[in-house]
């Protein structure tokens, strides 16, 4: 699985770190940060992550 977010659209609202914290957070800074090549078994969270995201930045292929 490949997880691909347009960080031009991405306005860091972390509502993908809710439902995914195990390959999206928020750094210091308060910009995402995100596992690109997550294993198999996280697929539903990612694919929540992607659902609820407000700009519907996140792809999830593969």
């Amino acid at each position: 699985m490949k997880v691909i977010v347009d960080m031009d659209k991405c306005q860091d609202h972390g509502q993908c770190v809710f439902a995914a914290p195990e390959v999206f957070r928020l750094n210091e800074a308060g910009k995402l940060e995100y596992e690109s090549a997550p294993d198999d078994a996280l697929r539903d969270a990612v694919e929540e992550a992607a659902d609820v995201c407000p700009l519907q930045a996140i792809t999830v292929e593969g």
